[in-house]
């Protein structure tokens, strides 16, 4: 299990969002927790290192840190923004 740290400025877009797909993309946090990373993709270039959750037409960026178990949500947007 995961712990997930969901910073201030990425609730702060998450509470722009939609409840359709506000409840979509806590499921999908709540798949991170749970360690199911089926589907995710690592991003390249000046994000090599962070991955990317995919859930409707919104991605979740995030961070993994093997070691300690724990995920950092750095950025919550709909698609077309959020590279």
């Amino acid at each position: 299990m995961f712990k997930v740290i969901i910073p201030k400025f990425a609730l702060k877009e998450l509470s722009k969002i939609d409840k359709k797909n506000q409840q979509l993309i806590f499921d999908k946090i709540k798949d991170l927790e749970n360690g199911l990373f089926a589907n995710d993709k690592p991003l390249k270039g000046k994000h090599q290192g962070k991955f990317r959750k995919r859930a409707g037409d919104y991605r979740i960026i995030y961070l993994k840190e093997n070691d300690v178990l724990l995920i950092t949500v750095i950025r919550v947007a709909h698609r077309k923004e959020v590279y």
